[in-house]
């Protein structure tokens, strides 16, 4: 039961990060069709960069504490990746150069996205694997 409920955990994780990351890609596409102005598009996206990092960093921490080696793994090169952004201080999308890094922005968000559905599919996938494990005990 209890592994279950880290599964669990882990899935509502991860849903909340998709969910960061595809709140990041609206405020991109707003931008790219003028609903909005660059600085608003880029004080939205720059408020929500912060918690998704810690978030994923959370997510790996946890996957390391409950043994769960392979998934931790999984989620190294993603973290790796946040934290080099955040050392180069390359985090943050600045104002005045957004439309020129438009196309670049959005790639790296729908990548982020690609990753964090296999991760979600690889949990979703664990989820049932041991709620159906402790259906037969």
């Amino acid at each position: 039961m209890g592994d279950m409920l880290t599964w669990l955990l882990f899935f509502f994780i991860l849903i909340g990060l998709l969910i960061l990351v595809v709140y990041q890609l609206m405020c991109l596409a707003d931008l790219e069709f003028d609903y909005i102005n660059p600085y608003d598009s880029a004080s939205r996206i720059n408020q929500v960069i912060l918690p998704e990092f810690i978030t994923e960093g959370v997510l790996c921490f946890l996957y390391l504490v409950t043994g769960h080696w392979m998934m931790s793994l999984f989620c190294i090169p993603y973290l790796y990746y946040n934290v080099r952004l955040y050392m180069r201080r390359q985090h943050l999308i600045d104002v005045t150069e957004i439309f020129n890094q438009l196309d670049w922005e959005k790639k790296k968000r729908l990548f982020k996205l690609g990753y964090l559905v296999c991760l979600l599919f690889l949990s979703l996938f664990w989820l049932i694997y041991s709620a159906l494990e402790d259906d037969d005990e």
